[in-house]
């Protein structure tokens, strides 16, 4: 048993970025294609990987290096704890954690473009940390356990009774894959006013982690949205993808919008949604 586990978590490992890479890759072909543009082969964050990794070992600050790589090892672990189907509030607090990594490595130069997208990373951060926080709890209402395993045991999907979470978790979707209108701390086409954000003195194999780590995210992302419907596990992981197409629609029709617009939006909406949704769940239970 304990070898079984080993294997998927090491087939985990490997595959996530692998197929994170690719989604990667597929976001800037169809966002180039709605632009009217032909784009680069799927296959192109692969090529930037490798090229990265190939650059000097440059490092604007000694603690740099320290958080990029807390920042991907908090992800990976979380991720870890998603595939092995533990308990989904540590997974949100490894989560958080490895956000405030990325966000004590832009603190840590001394570049007001790094500053300020630290300060906005932050800011996202209390943006969509108090909705995964109200999904965990609702998945415990909803379970009676944090633990992801008791999700697959259930007949009934999560969808039928957390639609209203769900629909602040893609909310929460478009903040944590910095797209339009949330691409605030930082932005994958460079389009806004301060660069690349918390990653502006990353470069070389530091900014390759940071992709890896993003490559990592995307899954564990995706394999959220897929929760709200275990079973069969094949119609969650559509509804993931159409969740990621959509994303990709929603990034090329919108403008970016200010930080405090995403804040309010955020604990108007998504709190809101999420507070009603967790309270239904007590009152029907009372009721039964």
């Amino acid at each position: 048993m304990m070898i079984k586990q080993f294997l998927f978590v090491l087939v985990t490992l490997v595959g996530a970025p692998i197929v994170g890479g690719l989604l990667f890759g597929i976001d800037r072909k169809i966002t180039a294609r709605m632009q009217g543009r032909y784009g680069p082969p799927i296959i192109q964050p692969f090529y930037d990987f490798f090229k990265l990794l190939g650059k000097e070992h440059i490092a604007v600050s000694k603690l740099q290096f320290v958080w990029i790589y807390g920042y991907l090892v908090f992800m990976i672990a979380s991720l870890i704890f998603l595939v092995m189907k533990s308990d989904f509030l540590l997974l949100v607090f490894l989560l958080g954690f490895a956000s405030v990594c990325l966000v004590l490595g832009g603190f840590s130069t001394k570049s007001p473009y790094a500053h300020f997208g630290a300060n906005r990373e932050l800011m996202q951060i209390l943006a969509y940390e108090p909705v995964l926080l109200l999904l965990a709890i609702a998945i415990y209402a909803q379970n009676g356990s944090f633990l992801i395993s008791e999700i697959f045991r259930q007949d009934k999907p999560l969808l039928f009774t957390l639609w209203p979470l769900f629909l602040a978790v893609l909310y929460v979707l478009t903040i944590k894959m910095r797209k339009s209108p949330f691409d605030i701390s930082t932005s994958h086409h460079g389009h806004q006013e301060i660069v690349k954000g918390v990653t502006t003195e990353y470069s070389g194999p530091y900014f390759a982690l940071f992709h890896l780590a993003e490559w990592y995210e995307i899954i564990l992302l995706l394999g959220i949205i897929s929760l709200f419907w275990t079973n069969p596990l094949w119609v969650g992981i559509l509804i993931a993808l159409a969740a990621f197409l959509l994303e990709l629609l929603i990034d090329n029709i919108t403008a970016r919008m200010t930080v405090g617009w995403m804040v309010r939006l955020s604990w108007s909406v998504g709190l809101i949604l999420g507070i009603i949704n967790i309270a239904y769940i007590y009152f029907t239970k009372g009721v039964s």
